[in-house]
């Protein structure tokens, strides 16, 4: 729960967890890069924000760190509905449960690896 407070055992409810279940998640190590979490206003869903906010993610991050992996979370519904590649996730990658606030999340996780990631970014880069 450090992830949320910065004295858990003061601050959270005692029934507060949040945890990872993927079974990549063990082998993400090295220099990660979080892609973080997107949230697109209504009236500009559908019409290509993922996809543009996502080529300046991958190319900001092999830009300025050249990471071994790069990660994010997104809900189930956006992989039933292929928002984003999902061509490496799984399942269970941020079981989230607070208490408090009537958050119950259970987030996939997605992930690039960095050779990965570079192939995207020279794909994007040949496509200009």
């Amino acid at each position: 729960m450090k992830f949320f407070y910065a004295q858990p055992s003061k601050h959270a409810h005692p029934g507060d967890r949040c945890i990872c279940k993927a079974p990549i998640a063990r082998q993400i190590t090295g220099k990660v890069a979080y892609h973080g979490d997107l949230w697109v206003r209504k009236d500009f869903r559908g019409q290509g924000m993922v996809n543009i906010t996502a080529g300046i993610m991958r190319g900001v991050s092999f830009a300025m760190w050249a990471p071994d992996f790069t990660c994010y979370l997104a809900a189930r519904w956006s992989v039933e509905k292929r928002v984003y590649d999902a061509s490496q996730c799984e399942p269970g990658g941020s079981i989230l449960r607070l208490v408090a606030e009537g958050i119950v999340d259970d987030d996939w996780l997605f992930w690039k690896t960095g050779e990965d990631l570079m192939r995207s970014v020279n794909a994007q880069a040949e496509t200009r």
